[in-house]
C-alpha cells in the first residue's frame, strides 16, 4: 500500500520509495498541505502511517489575516497563512487561487471544505486528456472530494501514487452538484505549498528555432509566471519546472519536478508571501478561459506529474525520463529501435519530383538509411507555403502516378517510407477553405491575423475532427506508411467558433487541444505500428500531452549542431533523449549558416532520436562513408542511448569551452560519453570530466573517437583514432578523466566504456 489515513487524526499519508506527502483535514474541515519531501521511517510501523508533522506550524497572528466564521474567535489561525492543498478565491486565502467560480446569481469564488475520501486501486482516468496509466499494475488512487455549499460545487482532488517510480500525479474534477449554471473561471489542476526553505526556480524559455533555454532564479517576494497564451504549450515557455534548494547541484539537493500532462495554453504561478512561503499553481492558463458547467456536469482538469528527489538534478531528470517512457508513451516505440531516416525537407524543401526523390532515397539506401520522410509540398497546390493547406491529395504534377507508383517505388528498394502532414491548418487559396470557411477560427467582422499565410481549423469542432480523421485514416489504411511527422506552424489567434454559443466561446482554446487529442487517440489506436513524430515549427509543443500520443518529436527547427547543444540539455531536464528529434543536416547550416564537422554532427544528434536531414548526393565519398560509419555507430549504441542513464557532465554555458554529457548502462555494464568543444582557446589545459552511473569496483576497457581534429589524439594516444585505455569505476567517478584539449572548428569527442 502507499496511500494510509489516520482516522483518528484524519491525516493523509501518501508514500513513494523515495518520497512522503502528507496533508490533514482541519479545524473548519479545511484541508491543509503538510509535507512533501523525503520518505523516512514511521514510528507507528504497523499501519506505516508516517508521524503528524502538523507540529511545523505554530499558530500566529499576523495581522489582517482573516478567519473563518466559525473560527473567528481564533485569530492565530488564518488561511492566509498556512499551507492548503487547494486553493480557492474570494475566501480569506490572498494568495495565488487554483479555482474562481462565478454562478449566475453573482457569487464569486469558493469555501472548499472537507465531505468524503476514498482510497482506491489503480490510477485514475481523465475524460478525453492523456495522463498516465499504470504499466506496472503497482499504483494507487486517493480521492478526496471537497465542497462549498453555497454554489453546490464539487471538487475531487485525485492523487495517485506510482511507488516505484517515485511519481505522485494529481488532477481535478469539478463537479457542478447544484440546480443552476456556473461558470469557472480558472480551473488550475494543482496547488503546492512549501512553507520552509530557501528555493530557486528552474524554468525552460526561448524562442522558435531556440527552444528550452535554462534559466535558474532566486525565488524573490511576489509573483513569478511561466505561462503560455499561443493555443500551443510554445516555443517561448516549456510547461515544465523544477522548485530546487538554493545550493542543489545536478548530484545533491532537494528539487520539485511539475510537469502538467498539456498541449495548449498554460500557466504555472509561483508566489512568495509575506512569511516567505512559496506557493505554487499550476493548470489551464485562465486567460481567455471561462467553462460554462451545467448542472450535473463534470470538468476535468489536466493531470500534474509531480516527482521530487533530495539527490540533484539530474536523478530529478532520469524519475522524469524513466516514467515517460514507461507510464505516459503509450504508443509500440517507447523501447524499440527507431527508425534511420531521411527526411527530405532540407535536402529540396518544396522543388522536388518523383525522379529528385527516388535518386535521394536510392542512395540513402546505399548508405545504410531505413525510412525516407517525404516532408510538405507532395499535396494540393503546395508548390510553396502559400496555398493548398489542407487538401490532402497528392499532387500528380510533381509526383506522376501519385502514391500509387511513389510508395512501392521506395518500398522496393528496402526503405521505409514516411509522410508529412499539418492537419491542423488551412490556407485561404486551398479547397478546403473555400468549402468550409467557417471551419476556421476567425471573429466575425475582423480579419482575421495571418501566419505563414495560413489559418487554424477550429479543432473545437466534432465534425472537423471526424473530416480529417477520415481523410488521413484512408491515406494509412491504403497505403503502407510507416511514419508520420504531425506539424503545427502556427500559434491561435482569432480564437472563435462559428459553431458554439456566445456564453462557450471561452472554452475553445481548450476544446481546441481536447480534439486535438481525440484525432489523435483515434489515428494513433487505429494504426499502432505506424511510428507518429509530433513537431510544432520544430519544437514549439514539446510536452508529455504530445508524448503520450507520439514517442518522439522534432526537437527544433534549428539543426545546426552546436546550437542543438544548448537546445537538447535544456530539454533533457524532464524529458527523456529518445523523445527528441534530431538529425545531421548540410554545411554551411541553413539556420545559422556555420560549418560544423560532419562527424560532431552526429555526435550530437546521436543525443537524440538521430537521422538525416540532407540530400546524400551532395556529400563527397569521404562524407558518404562517414555516414555509413555513423549510422553503424548508431545502431551499436542505440539501446544504451534509449534506455540508459542520462547525465549532464558540463555545459558551454558555465565552462565557456565544452559541453560533455553521458549515457550509463542500468545494470552499469557500459557507458558512452560524448564532449563537444565549442571554444577552443590558446595554451589550454586538458578537459576534464568525471564520469558517473559506473560500478566502482569494476574495470572499464575506454575506447576514444576524436572528430574534426584528430592532431591530439595522435599525440597522446599513440596515432591511433581509436585509443584504448582502462581505469577502475571508482577511478573515473571520484578522480575524473582528462583528455586532450581539442582545437579547429567544432571538434568532439567520443569515449565507450565497457565493463572488464
Amino acid at each position: 500500500m502507499s496511500v494510509f489515513h489516520d482516522s483518528d487524526k484524519n491525516i493523509f499519508t501518501l508514500r513513494t520509495r523515495h518520497t512522503l506527502y502528507q496533508m490533514r483535514v482541519g479545524p473548519g474541515g479545511y484541508l491543509s498541505h503538510l509535507y512533501y519531501g523525503r520518505n523516512f521511517e514511521s514510528k507507528s510501523r504497523k499501519s506505516n502511517q508516517a508521524d503528524s508533522l502538523d507540529y511545523l506550524y505554530l499558530p500566529g497572528d499576523h495581522g489582517f489575516t482573516t478567519n473563518p466564521y466559525e473560527l473567528k474567535a481564533e485569530r492565530d489561525w488564518s488561511m492566509d497563512v498556512l499551507p492548503m492543498e487547494y486553493s480557492a478565491a474570494n475566501t480569506g486565502d490572498f494568495r495565488l487561487s487554483a479555482l474562481n467560480l462565478a454562478t449566475r446569481d453573482g457569487v464569486w469564488g469558493a469555501d472548499l471544505r472537507y465531505i468524503r475520501h476514498e482510497i482506491l486501486p489503480g490510477k485514475y482516468n481523465l475524460t478525453g486528456l492523456p495522463s498516465a496509466f499504470d504499466r506496472e499494475g503497482n499504483a494507487e488512487t486517493l480521492s478526496v472530494i471537497l465542497a462549498d455549499k453555497a454554489t453546490g460545487i464539487e471538487i475531487n482532488l485525485l492523487y495517485a501514487v506510482f511507488e516505484e517510480q517515485d511519481v505522485i500525479t494529481r488532477a481535478v474534477k469539478i463537479k457542478n452538484a447544484s440546480d443552476k449554471i456556473i461558470y469557472l473561471q480558472k480551473a488550475a489542476s494543482a496547488c503546492l505549498d512549501l512553507p520552509f526553505g530557501d528555493w530557486d526556480l528552474i524554468y525552460f524559455y526561448g524562442r522558435h528555432a531556440m527552444e528550452r533555454q535554462t534559466e535558474r532564479e532566486a525565488i524573490t517576494p511576489g509573483i513569478k509566471t511561466i505561462s503560455s497564451r499561443r493555443g500551443i504549450s510554445s516555443h517561448q515557455q516549456n510547461p515544465f519546472v523544477i522548485l530546487c534548494d538554493k545550493n542543489s547541484t545536478e548530484d545533491f539537493g532537494d528539487c520539485y519536478g511539475v510537469m502538467p500532462v498539456y498541449s495548449g495554453n498554460h500557466k504555472t504561478e509561483i508566489e512568495r508571501d509575506q512569511l516567505d512561503s512559496i506557493r505554487l499553481v499550476t493548470g489551464i492558463h485562465d486567460e481567455q478561459f471561462t467553462w460554462k458547467l451545467n448542472p450535473g456536469e463534470i470538468f476535468d482538469a489536466p493531470e500534474i506529474l509531480f516527482a521530487y528527489t533530495h539527490q540533484g538534478l539530474s536523478q530529478l531528470s532520469r524519475i522524469y525520463h524513466n516514467f515517460i517512457k514507461n507510464n505516459i508513451i503509450k504508443s509500440n516505440y517507447p523501447e524499440s529501435s527507431r527508425y534511420v531516416l531521411l527526411n527530405n525537407w532540407e535536402a529540396t524543401y518544396f522543388n522536388f519530383n518523383t525522379d529528385k526523390l527516388l535518386k535521394i532515397a536510392s542512395q540513402a539506401k546505399n548508405l545504410g538509411v531505413d525510412t525516407l520522410v517525404l516532408d510538405d509540398g507532395w499535396f494540393g497546390t503546395r508548390d510553396d507555403d502559400n496555398q493548398g493547406l489542407g487538401d490532402w491529395f497528392v499532387n500528380e504534377h510533381k509526383l506522376p502516378g501519385g502514391f500509387d507508383y511513389l510508395i512501392p517505388k521506395i518500398h522496393e528498394m528496402g526503405l521505409n517510407f514516411g509522410l508529412w502532414i499539418e492537419p491542423e491548418s488551412v490556407n485561404e487559396n486551398s479547397d478546403l477553405y473555400r468549402s468550409h470557411p467557417d471551419w476556421a477560427l476567425t471573429v466575425p467582422g475582423r480579419k482575421p491575423a495571418m501566419g505563414r499565410n495560413q489559418l487554424v481549423l477550429d479543432f473545437s469542432r466534432p465534425d472537423v475532427i471526424d473530416y480529417l480523421y477520415h481523410i488521413f485514416a484512408d491515406i494509412l489504411r491504403k497505403y503502407d506508411i510507416n511514419y508520420i511527422k504531425w506539424d503545427m506552424n502556427r500559434c491561435l489567434t482569432d480564437v472563435y467558433s462559428h459553431a458554439f454559443p456566445a456564453d462557450q466561446q471561452g472554452e475553445i482554446f481548450h476544446r481546441y487541444v481536447l480534439g486535438l487529442y481525440n484525432l489523435l487517440d483515434r489515428l494513433t489506436s487505429e494504426f499502432p505500428d505506424v511510428l507518429f513524430e509530433g513537431c510544432s515549427g520544430g519544437g514549439g509543443r514539446f510536452d508529455a500531452g504530445i508524448l503520450y500520443y507520439c514517442p518522439q518529436i522534432w526537437c527544433s527547427d534549428d539543426t545546426d549542431a552546436i546550437e542543438r547543444l544548448t537546445i537538447q540539455y535544456g530539454t533533457s531536464f524532464g524529458y527523456p533523449p529518445c523523445s527528441m528529434g534530431a538529425h545531421i543536416s548540410a554545411v554551411p547550416n541553413h539556420q545559422t549558416g556555420r560549418k560544423t564537422p560532419i562527424g560532431t554532427r552526429a555526435v550530437v544528434a546521436m543525443a537524440g532520436t538521430f537521422g538525416y536531414e540532407l540530400d546524400f548526393n551532395k556529400l563527397s565519398e569521404q562524407e558518404q562513408d562517414e555516414v555509413r560509419r555513423q549510422i553503424q555507430d548508431f545502431r551499436q549504441y542505440d539501446k544504451l542511448t534509449r534506455d540508459g542513464d542520462y547525465y549532464r557532465l558540463a555545459l558551454s554555458k558555465y565552462n565557456h569551452r565544452f559541453t560533455a554529457w553521458e549515457f550509463a548502462a542500468p545494470d552499469q555494464s557500459e557507458a558512452l560519453v560524448s564532449v563537444v568543444m565549442t571554444h577552443p582557446t590558446a595554451n589550454a589545459g586538458p578537459i576534464y570530466l568525471k564520469l558517473k552511473g559506473l560500478d566502482e569496483s569494476a574495470c572499464y576497457g575506454l575506447k576514444f573517437e576524436f572528430f574534426g581534429n584528430l592532431v591530439p589524439a595522435d599525440q597522446i594516444y599513440g596515432g591511433s583514432r581509436d585509443g584504448r585505455k582502462s581505469y577502475s569505476g571508482a577511478a573515473l567517478m571520484y578522480a575524473g578523466l582528462t583528455i586532450p584539449a581539442l582545437f579547429g572548428d567544432y571538434p568532439s569527442a567520443r569515449i565507450y566504456l565497457k565493463k572488464i
